[in-house]
């Protein structure tokens, strides 16, 4: 449902009380009020339809800054011609009374036009750590995403913004464009959520049916079996690759996008594990493509 309120002060959920904004000037105004004041803010943006893990990076908001906004904005800049924009799953409503209840002081909920208005014709591109992983996949993926970030950067001015680790890639390019660009705004990775069978928590997972949601545990069983190998000391990429490879190929409804063992700070590709190293995935299980990592730490020699 599209909400049609334009500002919506005083809501008392819990005890709490939150307001919500749909316009740049008046959340722009806002969060200078807050600035002015001596208090510090914490961002976390979000594309909504909230699951405990949006929810994780709302509480360690709310740890770190006596204020707590967040953004819930479907960005369709960053989604490909073939992908989900018109079907990604919203439910700003229910996102709204989640938020209210985990201590969010604001919510910015922007229309497309709002954002990218009547001849908007910038776009921020960060290169190197783009040239990698989902980059390679999702061709324009992270053009759109540092472009969005950076906009709500300039308008919301926090002093912390908090994303997520599970999107290991979008956290780098994150940390790169603000230490490049001279953002006065520290960046905090929160480690990913997981269902209690493991599933990292997504929006996307809504998308799978009963079969697939069993099948793509794969991912989790994956992360688990390459950090096995490297406990008995297993040290070669090619080696590591090959096994997670297999064993998400052995369940039903896959296909692998990639499997990347690589630089943690580059997300270059590495032949042998020397230090803490990234193990990133990308598989389409049926329609849905999710992702997964871990940081795989080896110890002893080679």
């Amino acid at each position: 449902m599209q909400l049609e309120y334009h500002c919506l002060k005083g809501v008392d959920f819990k005890g709490h009380e939150m307001e919500v904004f749909r316009t740049v000037a008046e959340v722009q105004e806002k969060c200078e009020q807050i600035r002015f004041s001596g208090k510090s803010l914490a961002f976390v943006p979000t594309m909504g339809f909230f699951h405990q893990g949006h929810l994780e990076l709302m509480k360690a908001a709310r740890k770190i800054a006596d204020k707590v906004i967040i953004s819930i904005f479907v960005n369709p800049t960053q989604f490909g011609p073939t992908e989900d924009f018109e079907t990604y799953p919203r439910d700003t409503e229910g996102d709204l009374v989640k938020a209210r209840e985990v201590g969010v002081d604001i919510a910015f909920v922007p229309s497309v036009e709002e954002i990218y208005p009547e001849g908007f014709q910038t776009m921020v591109k960060v290169q190197g750590v783009t040239q990698h992983l989902c980059g390679l996949s999702r061709p324009g993926h992270f053009d759109g995403v540092t472009t969005v970030v950076a906009k709500l950067f300039n308008i919301t001015k926090p002093h912390v913004a908090v994303f997520g680790q599970k999107d290991y890639q979008q956290l780098t390019v994150i940390t790169r464009m603000v230490k490049d660009l001279n953002f006065d705004i520290k960046i905090v990775g929160v480690p990913t959520v997981r269902e209690p069978d493991g599933l990292a928590m997504s929006s996307r997972n809504s998308y799978l049916t009963p079969q697939q949601r069993k099948s793509a545990l794969c991912l989790k069983k994956s992360l688990d079996l390459a950090t096995e190998m490297v406990s008995r000391g297993k040290r070669k990429a090619d080696e590591i690759k090959r096994a997670v490879q297999e064993l998400i190929l052995n369940h039903p409804f896959t296909k692998i996008d990639y499997v990347s063992v690589c630089d943690p700070v580059t997300l270059e590709n590495v032949d042998v594990l020397r230090g803490n190293t990234l193990l990133a995935l990308a598989v389409r299980v049926g329609k849905t493509r999710l992702i997964d990592n871990c940081i795989l730490s080896p110890s002893g020699p080679e």
